[in-house]
Protein backbone atom coordinates (compact mmCIF):
# COMPACT_ATOMS: atom_id res chain seq x y z
CA UNK A 1 0.00 0.00 0.00
CA UNK A 2 2.91 2.28 0.11
CA UNK A 3 3.00 5.09 -2.49
CA UNK A 4 -1.41 4.77 -2.06
CA UNK A 5 -3.62 7.94 -1.28
CA UNK A 6 -5.56 7.52 1.93
CA UNK A 7 -8.70 7.17 0.58
CA UNK A 8 -10.08 7.84 4.68
CA UNK A 9 -8.60 9.57 7.61
CA UNK A 10 -10.34 9.32 11.05
CA UNK A 11 -8.48 11.86 13.27
CA UNK A 12 -10.02 11.01 17.34
CA UNK A 13 -13.76 9.99 16.50
CA UNK A 14 -15.16 10.36 19.28
CA UNK A 15 -19.24 10.31 20.08
CA UNK A 16 -21.37 9.84 23.03
CA UNK A 17 -25.38 8.60 23.32
CA UNK A 18 -26.30 10.68 26.47
CA UNK A 19 -23.89 9.65 29.13
CA UNK A 20 -22.80 6.46 27.22
CA UNK A 21 -19.10 6.59 25.56
CA UNK A 22 -19.64 4.99 22.24
CA UNK A 23 -16.28 5.73 20.53
CA UNK A 24 -13.45 7.26 21.97
CA UNK A 25 -10.56 9.13 20.34
CA UNK A 26 -10.55 6.98 16.98
CA UNK A 27 -7.82 7.40 14.64
CA UNK A 28 -6.94 5.53 11.60
CA UNK A 29 -6.26 5.94 7.99
CA UNK A 30 -7.27 3.36 5.27
CA UNK A 31 -5.71 3.55 2.43
CA UNK A 32 -6.79 3.58 -1.64
CA UNK A 33 -7.24 0.11 -3.46
CA UNK A 34 -7.23 -1.35 0.64
CA UNK A 35 -9.45 -3.86 1.96
CA UNK A 36 -9.96 -2.35 5.83
CA UNK A 37 -11.81 -4.68 8.68
CA UNK A 38 -13.06 -3.51 11.53
CA UNK A 39 -13.39 -6.35 14.28
CA UNK A 40 -14.93 -6.47 17.25
CA UNK A 41 -18.16 -7.81 19.15
CA UNK A 42 -21.41 -6.03 19.47
CA UNK A 43 -21.49 -3.10 21.53
CA UNK A 44 -17.72 -2.56 20.59
CA UNK A 45 -18.59 1.10 18.34
CA UNK A 46 -18.33 -0.79 15.18
CA UNK A 47 -21.86 0.29 13.92
CA UNK A 48 -21.37 3.97 15.57
CA UNK A 49 -18.17 4.77 13.02
CA UNK A 50 -20.03 3.17 9.58
CA UNK A 51 -22.96 5.42 10.73
CA UNK A 52 -20.77 8.44 10.85
CA UNK A 53 -18.27 7.11 7.94
CA UNK A 54 -21.17 6.83 5.59
CA UNK A 55 -23.10 10.14 7.04
CA UNK A 56 -25.87 9.02 8.79
CA UNK A 57 -24.65 10.68 11.93
CA UNK A 58 -23.04 13.79 12.07
CA UNK A 59 -19.64 14.00 13.73
CA UNK A 60 -19.97 15.26 17.25
CA UNK A 61 -16.07 15.54 18.46
CA UNK A 62 -12.76 14.73 16.11
CA UNK A 63 -12.36 14.83 12.24
CA UNK A 64 -12.85 12.59 9.36
CA UNK A 65 -11.94 13.04 5.97
CA UNK A 66 -12.34 11.19 2.42
CA UNK A 67 -9.97 11.86 0.02
CA UNK A 68 -9.31 15.18 1.86
CA UNK A 69 -12.38 16.25 1.99
CA UNK A 70 -13.66 17.06 5.36
CA UNK A 71 -17.03 15.19 5.98
CA UNK A 72 -18.48 17.47 8.24
CA UNK A 73 -18.28 20.24 5.86
CA UNK A 74 -18.58 18.22 2.34
CA UNK A 75 -21.10 15.38 3.20
CA UNK A 76 -23.37 15.66 -0.09
CA UNK A 77 -20.17 16.10 -1.69
CA UNK A 78 -18.64 12.75 -0.39
CA UNK A 79 -22.05 10.67 -0.87
CA UNK A 80 -21.53 10.84 -4.27
CA UNK A 81 -18.33 9.10 -3.91
CA UNK A 82 -19.49 6.37 -1.15
CA UNK A 83 -21.07 2.78 -2.04
CA UNK A 84 -23.01 1.59 0.88
CA UNK A 85 -24.15 -2.21 2.07
CA UNK A 86 -26.50 -1.80 4.90
CA UNK A 87 -26.78 -4.67 7.45
CA UNK A 88 -30.07 -5.33 7.49
CA UNK A 89 -31.38 -5.87 3.34
CA UNK A 90 -32.65 -2.60 1.41
CA UNK A 91 -33.83 -4.18 -1.31
CA UNK A 92 -37.71 -4.70 -2.49
CA UNK A 93 -38.19 -8.10 -2.49
CA UNK A 94 -41.66 -7.23 -4.93
CA UNK A 95 -39.44 -5.65 -7.59
CA UNK A 96 -36.80 -7.04 -10.14
CA UNK A 97 -33.12 -7.34 -9.81
CA UNK A 98 -32.60 -4.14 -12.24
CA UNK A 99 -35.89 -2.50 -10.87
CA UNK A 100 -33.95 -1.81 -7.61
CA UNK A 101 -31.06 -0.86 -9.65
CA UNK A 102 -33.21 1.18 -11.36
CA UNK A 103 -34.88 2.74 -8.77
CA UNK A 104 -31.73 3.63 -6.79
CA UNK A 105 -29.92 4.74 -10.13
CA UNK A 106 -32.57 8.18 -10.36
CA UNK A 107 -31.42 8.96 -6.85
CA UNK A 108 -28.15 9.29 -8.21
CA UNK A 109 -29.11 11.35 -10.98
CA UNK A 110 -29.02 8.08 -13.24
CA UNK A 111 -31.69 7.82 -16.30
CA UNK A 112 -32.36 6.35 -19.70
CA UNK A 113 -30.08 4.48 -21.62
CA UNK A 114 -27.16 5.51 -19.40
CA UNK A 115 -28.64 3.81 -16.54
CA UNK A 116 -29.70 0.37 -18.36
CA UNK A 117 -25.85 0.17 -19.42
CA UNK A 118 -24.49 1.33 -15.72
CA UNK A 119 -26.79 -1.66 -14.07
CA UNK A 120 -26.11 -4.53 -17.03
CA UNK A 121 -22.47 -3.60 -16.53
CA UNK A 122 -22.39 -4.07 -12.68
CA UNK A 123 -24.66 -7.21 -13.17
CA UNK A 124 -22.63 -8.50 -15.50
CA UNK A 125 -19.76 -8.09 -13.25
CA UNK A 126 -21.33 -9.48 -10.32
CA UNK A 127 -22.52 -12.62 -12.32
CA UNK A 128 -25.99 -11.46 -12.08
CA UNK A 129 -27.26 -10.25 -15.46
CA UNK A 130 -29.40 -13.82 -15.79
CA UNK A 131 -30.82 -12.98 -13.05
CA UNK A 132 -31.87 -9.21 -13.86
CA UNK A 133 -35.68 -9.98 -14.42
CA UNK A 134 -36.12 -12.46 -11.40
CA UNK A 135 -37.85 -10.54 -8.63
CA UNK A 136 -35.50 -10.38 -5.80
CA UNK A 137 -38.10 -12.46 -3.53
CA UNK A 138 -37.23 -15.34 -5.43
CA UNK A 139 -33.12 -14.61 -5.11
CA UNK A 140 -31.09 -17.03 -1.95
CA UNK A 141 -29.77 -14.84 0.88
CA UNK A 142 -26.43 -14.90 -0.94
CA UNK A 143 -27.84 -13.65 -4.20
CA UNK A 144 -29.53 -11.08 -2.53
CA UNK A 145 -26.54 -9.70 -0.91
CA UNK A 146 -24.70 -9.31 -3.87
CA UNK A 147 -28.04 -7.22 -5.55
CA UNK A 148 -27.37 -4.97 -2.80
CA UNK A 149 -24.13 -4.98 -3.47
CA UNK A 150 -24.53 -4.18 -7.17
CA UNK A 151 -26.77 -1.52 -5.62
CA UNK A 152 -24.02 0.03 -3.86
CA UNK A 153 -21.38 -0.25 -6.96
CA UNK A 154 -24.21 1.16 -9.25
CA UNK A 155 -22.68 5.08 -9.31
CA UNK A 156 -19.20 3.48 -9.64
CA UNK A 157 -18.18 4.85 -6.13
CA UNK A 158 -14.52 5.05 -5.46
CA UNK A 159 -15.43 3.47 -1.24
CA UNK A 160 -17.29 0.28 -0.26
CA UNK A 161 -18.77 0.08 3.46
CA UNK A 162 -20.25 -2.80 4.23
CA UNK A 163 -21.99 -3.25 7.66
CA UNK A 164 -21.50 -6.40 9.02
CA UNK A 165 -21.98 -7.96 5.34
CA UNK A 166 -21.84 -11.49 6.16
CA UNK A 167 -24.39 -11.86 8.55
CA UNK A 168 -26.96 -14.50 7.79
CA UNK A 169 -25.06 -16.02 5.15
CA UNK A 170 -23.69 -19.68 5.66
CA UNK A 171 -20.00 -20.05 4.89
CA UNK A 172 -19.75 -21.06 1.72
CA UNK A 173 -22.01 -18.10 0.15
CA UNK A 174 -20.01 -16.05 2.90
CA UNK A 175 -16.15 -16.80 1.20
CA UNK A 176 -17.48 -16.19 -2.23
CA UNK A 177 -18.82 -12.98 -0.98
CA UNK A 178 -15.56 -12.00 0.44
CA UNK A 179 -13.82 -13.08 -2.57
CA UNK A 180 -16.51 -10.76 -4.93
CA UNK A 181 -14.60 -7.79 -2.61
CA UNK A 182 -11.44 -9.14 -2.66
CA UNK A 183 -11.74 -9.29 -6.39
CA UNK A 184 -13.26 -5.21 -6.58
CA UNK A 185 -10.46 -4.43 -4.75
CA UNK A 186 -7.75 -5.91 -6.67
CA UNK A 187 -9.39 -4.90 -10.42
CA UNK A 188 -10.96 -2.18 -10.04
CA UNK A 189 -9.44 -0.33 -7.40
CA UNK A 190 -12.42 -0.08 -4.59
CA UNK A 191 -11.59 0.77 -1.89
CA UNK A 192 -13.51 -1.24 0.86
CA UNK A 193 -14.20 -0.71 4.54
CA UNK A 194 -16.32 -3.37 6.42
CA UNK A 195 -17.55 -3.83 9.64
CA UNK A 196 -17.30 -7.54 11.12
CA UNK A 197 -17.28 -9.74 14.13
CA UNK A 198 -16.20 -12.77 11.80
CA UNK A 199 -12.67 -13.73 12.05
CA UNK A 200 -12.42 -15.24 8.83
CA UNK A 201 -13.69 -12.56 6.92
CA UNK A 202 -11.55 -10.11 8.90
CA UNK A 203 -8.98 -12.34 7.79
CA UNK A 204 -9.01 -11.44 4.36
CA UNK A 205 -8.61 -8.00 4.79
CA UNK A 206 -5.27 -6.25 4.29
CA UNK A 207 -5.55 -4.64 7.36
CA UNK A 208 -7.85 -4.77 10.58
CA UNK A 209 -8.76 -2.23 13.48
CA UNK A 210 -9.81 -4.02 16.44
CA UNK A 211 -12.63 -2.37 18.41
CA UNK A 212 -13.18 -2.98 22.11
CA UNK A 213 -15.84 -1.04 23.94
CA UNK A 214 -15.21 2.44 21.91
CA UNK A 215 -11.63 2.04 21.83
CA UNK A 216 -9.09 1.13 18.77
CA UNK A 217 -7.10 -1.34 20.76
CA UNK A 218 -4.93 -2.59 18.10
CA UNK A 219 -4.50 -2.28 14.38
CA UNK A 220 -2.18 -3.97 11.85
CA UNK A 221 -2.10 -6.93 9.13
CA UNK A 222 -3.55 -9.97 10.61
CA UNK A 223 -0.76 -11.69 10.53
CA UNK A 224 1.13 -8.73 12.40
CA UNK A 225 -1.60 -8.86 15.03
CA UNK A 226 -1.08 -12.59 15.65
CA UNK A 227 2.23 -11.67 16.62
CA UNK A 228 1.34 -9.62 19.60
CA UNK A 229 0.86 -13.08 21.00
CA UNK A 230 3.39 -14.81 22.70
CA UNK A 231 4.03 -18.23 21.10
CA UNK A 232 1.17 -21.12 20.97
CA UNK A 233 -2.20 -20.93 22.64
CA UNK A 234 -2.92 -23.33 24.87
CA UNK A 235 -6.65 -24.10 26.74
CA UNK A 236 -7.41 -26.08 29.37
CA UNK A 237 -11.07 -27.36 30.70
CA UNK A 238 -10.85 -27.68 34.51
CA UNK A 239 -13.64 -28.48 37.28
CA UNK A 240 -11.82 -25.98 39.23
CA UNK A 241 -10.15 -23.58 36.73
CA UNK A 242 -9.30 -20.83 39.33
CA UNK A 243 -7.33 -23.46 41.26
CA UNK A 244 -5.48 -24.74 38.52
CA UNK A 245 -4.85 -21.28 36.84
CA UNK A 246 -2.52 -20.70 40.48
CA UNK A 247 -1.11 -24.35 39.95
CA UNK A 248 0.17 -23.71 36.84
CA UNK A 249 1.39 -20.60 37.15
CA UNK A 250 3.68 -21.56 40.63
CA UNK A 251 4.77 -24.93 38.72
CA UNK A 252 5.88 -23.45 35.25
CA UNK A 253 5.94 -19.79 35.98
CA UNK A 254 4.10 -18.55 33.48
CA UNK A 255 1.23 -15.97 33.18
CA UNK A 256 -2.47 -18.22 33.09
CA UNK A 257 -5.56 -16.17 32.82
CA UNK A 258 -9.12 -18.09 32.87
CA UNK A 259 -11.19 -16.78 30.59
CA UNK A 260 -15.43 -17.67 29.83
CA UNK A 261 -14.88 -20.79 32.63
CA UNK A 262 -11.17 -22.21 30.69
CA UNK A 263 -7.45 -21.80 31.76
CA UNK A 264 -5.71 -20.10 29.00
CA UNK A 265 -1.99 -19.86 28.63
CA UNK A 266 0.01 -18.24 25.66
CA UNK A 267 3.64 -20.13 25.51
CA UNK A 268 6.28 -21.16 23.71
CA UNK A 269 6.52 -24.70 22.34
CA UNK A 270 2.80 -25.15 23.19
CA UNK A 271 2.87 -29.25 22.17
CA UNK A 272 5.76 -29.78 24.99
CA UNK A 273 3.96 -27.56 27.54
CA UNK A 274 0.66 -29.83 27.26
CA UNK A 275 2.70 -32.74 27.80
CA UNK A 276 4.12 -31.45 30.89
CA UNK A 277 0.95 -29.73 32.13
CA UNK A 278 -0.84 -33.34 31.70
CA UNK A 279 1.63 -34.95 33.48
CA UNK A 280 1.95 -32.53 36.53
CA UNK A 281 -1.79 -31.72 36.73
CA UNK A 282 -3.90 -35.31 34.56
CA UNK A 283 -6.68 -35.36 37.84
CA UNK A 284 -7.45 -31.63 37.47
CA UNK A 285 -7.96 -31.34 33.70
CA UNK A 286 -10.64 -32.55 31.55
CA UNK A 287 -9.71 -31.30 27.95
CA UNK A 288 -6.25 -29.50 26.45
CA UNK A 289 -6.07 -27.84 22.78
CA UNK A 290 -3.67 -25.90 21.23
CA UNK A 291 -2.55 -24.22 18.33
CA UNK A 292 -1.26 -20.80 16.79
CA UNK A 293 -2.85 -17.65 17.38
CA UNK A 294 -6.01 -16.57 15.81
CA UNK A 295 -7.61 -12.96 15.78
CA UNK A 296 -10.04 -14.43 18.16
CA UNK A 297 -7.04 -15.09 20.54
CA UNK A 298 -5.59 -11.55 19.78
CA UNK A 299 -8.99 -10.27 21.35
CA UNK A 300 -8.53 -12.16 24.16
CA UNK A 301 -4.91 -10.94 24.68
CA UNK A 302 -6.19 -7.70 24.08
CA UNK A 303 -9.20 -7.44 26.62
CA UNK A 304 -9.28 -10.16 29.08
CA UNK A 305 -12.57 -11.15 27.26
CA UNK A 306 -13.70 -13.26 24.29
CA UNK A 307 -14.78 -11.94 21.16
CA UNK A 308 -18.45 -13.48 21.39
CA UNK A 309 -18.88 -12.73 24.80
CA UNK A 310 -21.01 -8.88 24.32
CA UNK A 311 -23.86 -10.14 22.19
CA UNK A 312 -26.10 -7.18 23.81
CA UNK A 313 -26.24 -4.63 20.48
CA UNK A 314 -27.23 -1.36 22.07
CA UNK A 315 -26.63 1.00 19.34
CA UNK A 316 -22.74 0.47 19.02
Amino acid sequence: MNGQQVAIRIDEVSHTYGERQALTGISLEVQQGEMFGLLGPNGGGKTTLFKILSTLMPITQGRISIFDDDLAHHASAIRTRLGVVFQHPSLDPKLTVFENLQHHGHLYGLWGNALRQRANAVLQRLGLLERRRDLVETLSGGLRRRVELAKALLHEPSILLLDEPSTGLDPGVRLDFTATLEELRDKHQVTVLLTTHILEEAGRCNRVGILHEGHLVALGTPDELKRQVGGDVVVIDSPDPEALRQRIAERFACEPVVVDGKVRIEIEQGHAFVRDVVEAFANAIQAVTFGKPTLADVFIHLTGHQLWARQEEIVA
